[in-house]
């Protein structure tokens, strides 16, 4: 169990846990934060990641199995006031755990490997809920992995960590490798680069999605550029069958991930 209560939120170590709230601290400790006992959970199953452990005193009691854990693995266990985590947290309601955690991608290599079926790419994704949607999203469908470009959301931003539901853990991921290499390095690997799209002359319906695929996803507002395009294979669209004008970027990957999963499981003419 923790020790003495930390109730001083202008403590030093409180002031090195918040900062991490911003990217250039992020980026120079190379290690974010993950709140609420999934994540914490999560991130705790993957051995060296968790450097320290804040909870509340009933977050102890509501969730003895993670701290039994934390202590198991030797991570350093801080009590937190409510005032504390509140401070710490970057939710409205924090859930009383907290964990300082080290970067978890990994190189492109390491990630797209020989044997990858299906992989997401970010590209100028902006949004770090939607990020962390279709972060969560390609790992329910089984993807390999997923890149984020050079120009998209830091993978470490709170919001994207919480929408990623732990799943930042469960999977490769790539960050801050520009488009065109890592389109290259797909190619090579001998994959089908696919770019959803609106303007896609082909739809989901019209594909072939059985073979090894990657996705590239483009921004909230205003999709993929030109010159993404023209990197893809093929440029595909969802179709719409309703009156709705488009679909959101974290539906519309959902959409074309598992397509591309069922497809992969049954063969040419499932998906």
């Amino acid at each position: 169990m923790a020790g003495s209560e930390l109730t001083n939120i202008k403590s030093p170590r409180v002031k090195a846990v918040r900062r991490l709230t911003k990217r250039a601290f992020r980026d120079r400790d190379r290690s974010f934060l993950a709140e609420g006992p999934q994540a914490v959970r999560e991130a705790l199953a993957l051995d060296g990641v968790v450097m320290e452990l804040f909870a509340t005193a009933d977050a102890e009691l509501r969730h003895a199995e993670i701290i039994t854990a934390a202590t198991l693995a030797g991570v350093p266990l801080f009590r937190a006031s409510g005032e504390v985590m509140t401070e710490l947290a970057q939710t409205v309601t924090p859930q009383g755990l907290l964990a300082v955690c080290r970067f978890v991608h990994v190189p492109l290599d390491s990630a797209v490997t020989a044997d990858a079926r299906l992989v997401a790419v970010l590209a100028h994704v902006r949004d770090p809920g939607n990020a962390g949607t279709v972060l969560r999203t390609a790992d329910a469908a089984g993807a390999d992995a997923v890149v984020f470009t050079d120009a998209s959301v830091d993978p470490y931003n709170g919001k994207c960590v919480r929408a990623s539901a732990g799943s930042l853990f469960h999977l490769p991921v790539t960050t801050g490798v520009p488009v065109a290499q890592v389109v290259q390095k797909l190619k090579d690997t001998g994959l089908r680069v696919l770019a959803a799209d609106g303007a896609g002359k082909q739809t989901l319906d019209d594909v072939d999605l059985s073979g090894p695929t990657a996705w590239i996803f483009g921004n909230e507002a205003w999709g993929l550029p030109e010159e993404i395009l023209r990197l893809a294979d093929e440029v595909v669209r969802v179709p719409i069958y309703g009156r709705a004008e488009s679909l959101n970027l974290a539906t519309a990957a959902a959409v074309c991930l598992y397509a591309s999963a069922r497809s992969q499981r049954t063969g040419p003419g499932a998906g």
